[in-house]
């Protein structure tokens, strides 16, 4: 996710976050570097001027070239301003109404269906609410099946009627089922096109006067870069919607459209899609995504995706295993399930402050964990409580168990014991010890 746009704006702040000596002239140069990166990042040339403009002015204006650290400064503003274009504070989904309906709206191909599952599956976890998709593609047959599949993965209830081809009465007859069954929130999936037309608009547009939804809400592919921006003042113009879903953002490495597309249209980005499972969907912090393109990471977020998985219960048990030194693989087991839980390997990595950079070349794969499991899975329940059996011919069976070698099961037992000892020191307060312990470590 912004992989490309980072790597040079961190090049262009490069020399203001050095110890030189800050001038007027080499913060416009660097902030000419910026302007070029959004640019490059398919960002509007006259959003990208106008944004280092104001960048310009209130670094002069704030005396940054006297400050005492005057390259950090000039980060935070340049992160403040960010900020700033992309909507500044979040902004919540409306889910006033009983039931609450929220229309969805966008092109073919942009994510539409799978996004209003993975929105029902979020209203459904995270806020308790009772969905109802609604399939109102009457065009595509496999939109209407699409939408049932991905209510069935998510299990949700999928309204639908085949020989009904009109999605303004589908649309109302959806809405009184929901009320006859108890359904507290509405979300209806309507038709794209591969292009704006005005069969389109006029369609959607009707169904929109015809139910007044709480909320309407744009979704695009964030890939399209600039043409998302465009084709979302297109329909804003029309529909006047409430927010924008940016969906397949962790394959864009350039951003353009998540930095733009607020000033243009003056519309909340309310969430974002980072994935294909159906819980890859976060609500936008217009500040926390700022932070992870100067790679800054996003520690806010992390936090909240740990405590999602946080049993206290759990975790109390733990500290006295630890304390008694029971820590065996079968809570090492546990934890895994509970990390992958929290989303993709590479996502978690970016929003540590520094590792996105340390590893932007690296390949950091979901299925890393298959080899360490298979190596657990392979060992008898003994050994798993007491590693300290394991003697050379059962790494042997174990090895040949788990499809790996002598050589990954020695590495993971080596790796095992510097994590039960680093997690005994952390109880006991060890920092320094800790440190050094980690260097040791992959």
């Amino acid at each position: 996710m912004f992989e490309s746009l980072s790597d040079k704006l961190d090049n262009a702040l490069h020399v203001l976050k050095g110890h030189g000596q800050i001038t007027e002239v080499n913060v416009a140069e660097t902030l000419k570097e910026v302007r070029r990166a959004l640019v490059d990042a398919d960002v509007n040339y006259k959003i990208a001027k106008e944004f280092t403009n104001t960048v310009k002015e209130k670094a002069l204006g704030q005396n940054v070239l006297t400050a005492l650290k005057p390259g950090q400064m000039m980060v935070k503003l340049v992160k403040d301003e960010l900020t700033q274009l992309m909507g500044g504070e979040a902004e919540g989904i409306n889910l006033s109404g009983n039931p609450s309906v929220i229309l969805m709206s966008g092109l073919q191909g942009s994510g539409k269906t799978t996004f209003s599952g993975k929105l029902a599956n979020y209203l459904k976890t995270k806020k308790t609410k009772k969905p109802l998709l609604v399939a109102c593609d009457v065009y595509r047959p496999a939109a209407i099946n699409q939408l049932h599949i991905v209510g069935d993965q998510v299990g949700v209830e999928v309204y639908s009627e085949e020989s009904n081809q009109d999605p303004v009465a589908i649309s109302k007859a959806a809405i009184a089922h929901a009320k006859a069954n108890g359904h507290n929130v509405v979300i209806i999936d309507t038709a794209g096109r591969l292009a704006v037309d005005e069969a389109m608009m006029t369609e959607i547009a009707n169904i929109h006067s015809a139910i007044q939804p709480q909320e309407t809400l744009f979704v695009v592919d964030s890939m399209t870069g600039q043409d998302a921006v465009n084709t979302a003042k297109a329909f804003n113009d029309r529909l006047n919607f409430d927010g924008v879903i940016l969906t397949k953002l962790d394959g864009d490495t350039r951003g353009g459209a998540a930095i733009s597309i607020k000033s243009v249209v003056n519309k909340p980005i309310k969430f974002i899609g980072t994935g294909e499972k159906m819980d890859a969907i976060d609500v936008f912090y217009p500040s926390r995504m700022a932070d992870r393109i100067l790679g800054m990471g996003d520690v806010v977020s992390l936090v909240e995706r740990a405590q999602e998985q946080y049993d206290e219960e759990e975790a109390r048990k733990l500290q006295k295993k630890i304390a008694k030194n029971e820590f065996g693989f079968d809570d090492f087991l546990n934890q895994l399930q509970q990390i992958k839980k929290m989303g993709s390997m590479k996502d978690l990595m970016g929003m540590i402050p520094g590792a996105g950079k340390m590893l932007k070349d690296v390949e950091i794969d979901d299925d890393a964990f298959k080899p360490i499991e298979a190596i657990i899975h392979s060992m008898t329940p003994e050994e798993r409580s007491k590693p300290s059996l394991i003697n050379a011919s059962r790494k042997k069976r174990i090895g040949t168990g788990s499809g790996t070698s002598v050589q990954q099961v020695n590495q993971l037992l080596k790796q095992f014991s510097q994590m039960s000892k680093m997690m005994k020191m952390m109880q006991g307060g060890g920092g320094k010890k800790m440190m050094q312990m980690m260097k040791g470590m992959k």
